[in-house]
């Protein structure tokens, strides 16, 4: 999980270190809630490492363009 908290804190576009701070604003790019890091992490907490993480694979692989916002738990 350490992994995906760096990716957020580092180059996520909505959650990072320059977004915290006020020097640029948030691209928002996620079509869901929580965004595609968040939900691995529930996930990752929620049914372990391994199922976790091919959890948030699909989720990252039904991310597309044009798909309408929506709520999207593990």
């Amino acid at each position: 999980m350490w992994l995906v908290r760096v990716y957020q804190f580092f180059l996520s576009p909505d959650k990072n270190i320059l977004v915290k701070i006020g020097a640029i604003q948030p691209r928002i790019t996620c079509v869901f809630y929580p965004t595609c890091s968040e939900y691995m992490i529930l996930a990752i907490e929620k049914y372990g490492v391994r199922k976790g993480i091919v959890k948030g694979i699909q989720r990252i692989g039904k991310c597309r363009k044009g798909t309408p916002l929506s709520v999207d738990m593990p």
